[in-house]
């Protein structure tokens, strides 16, 4: 079977991170300038291979002075570290799912991570392109990747989670 490259639509494809702050309320924010490629047997997307790149200059929170800090070198120290990276090691065939596997890098530190990648299937668009749409679910521990800032709470619990968790909607565009 050939060998399909897709490239990501960004214009129909977005990447969210959901955290707790004070464990009393969820904090979301997106990387809003991000790209991947996907590399398939056909249409089968079982071993299919996955880059991902996104910007970190990119990223919102809907509150400027929470981005800068995040931005800063407390969290992803975006001016030594500019971008974060996945590349994936195997994707295995979940039902009408599928488990994606892959190395995750975050300020300069590498760490395998698990996602699960919905799939919502095929269609063409009527400007002639075939699309592959996916709904991306997975989570991390922030700290296994030097994101370690936090402050403690009188209450004896902590300002935010170790537990990021990852959502993404994604929409692949199959070249020619």
């Amino acid at each position: 079977m050939a060998t399909t490259k897709w490239i990501l639509d960004p214009t129909h494809s977005e990447l969210q991170f959901k955290v707790k702050h004070l464990m009393i309320t969820t904090v979301t924010g997106s990387l809003k300038s991000f790209s991947a490629d996907l590399t398939s047997e056909g249409d089968e997307f079982t071993n299919a291979e996955i880059s991902f790149k996104g910007d970190i200059s990119s990223l919102d929170t809907g509150n400027t002075d929470r981005d800068n800090h995040l931005k800063s070198a407390d969290f992803f120290d975006a001016e030594q570290f500019a971008s974060i990276e996945f590349k994936s090691t195997t994707v295995e065939k979940d039902g009408d799912d599928y488990k994606v596997s892959g190395d995750l890098t975050i300020k300069g530190t590498t760490k395998p991570i698990k996602l699960t990648a919905e799939f919502g299937g095929i269609a063409t668009d009527p400007w002639g392109q075939t699309k592959a749409g996916f709904t991306l679910n997975g989570k991390l521990n922030r700290s296994d990747f030097g994101l370690t800032w936090n402050a403690a709470l009188e209450t004896g619990g902590v300002m935010v989670s170790e537990e990021v968790k990852i959502l993404g909607e994604l929409q692949f565009v199959k070249q020619a």
